[in-house]
């Protein structure tokens, strides 16, 4: 039990660090629920407000954005096949030592690294970067040391989720419509014989 609170208390921590390097004033915090959402979508997101883009006094070379705090970041979602297809890789410095992680794999050591990670390569790669990742803060669970602020939970826009891809849906209509004229020549054939059998008779 001592190692859970212990590694609780490094991480609200970790979470408070930095605070002092940001100016606070007139800043607004948004709370992002990651539990069921997917990643890209959320990221998405999360780095439209960082960058202060949902305001309409955004200016590219100021950092407007607003402070986000991002829970439940092990409940996370991704489609496909991404879990074993997408790869973290990174090199230690040695010859030969490229070094890589599934998806999968990265979700079960650290799934707050899934979400920065996301969010970072959406931000545009400049001096402003660094101060807009250190207004976000992704914690694991619900649990996270902001209650005395002013939270602002964001609600997510409604995802249109297609049944099937455009390709896939077209080739169903042609393979139904073929099966559909197939019916019908073989209704039209069982009549002509009928008409004869009828005729013979």
């Amino acid at each position: 039990m001592k190692m859970h609170t212990g590694a609780f208390n490094g991480n609200m921590k970790k979470a408070l660090a930095g605070l002092k390097r940001i100016n606070l004033d007139g800043l607004r915090w948004r709370v992002f629920d990651a539990k069921g959402q997917v990643l890209g979508r959320l990221a998405s997101q999360i780095s439209t407000v960082l960058q202060g883009k949902d305001k309409p006094t955004y200016t590219p070379n100021r950092d407007d954005g607003d402070m986000c705090i991002v829970l439940n970041a092990k409940d996370i979602c991704v489609t496909g096949r991404k879990l074993t297809d997408n790869y973290y890789r990174w090199h230690t410095g040695y010859v030969g030592h490229l070094k890589e992680r599934t998806l999968k794999d990265q979700m079960s050591k650290d799934p707050t690294e899934v979400i920065r990670k996301a969010v970072l390569r959406m931000l545009p790669r400049n001096k402003l970067r660094d101060d807009r990742d250190r207004k976000l803060r992704i914690f694991t669970d619900e649990e996270h040391p902001f209650a005395d602020r002013a939270l602002e939970p964001y609600m997510m826009p409604p995802r249109q989720v297609r049944e099937m891809r455009p390709r896939a849906r077209r080739a169903l209509i042609r393979a139904q419509k073929k099966v559909d004229q197939q019916g019908v020549t073989a209704s039209s054939k069982n009549g002509k014989k009928e008409e004869k059998a009828e005729a013979s008779s």
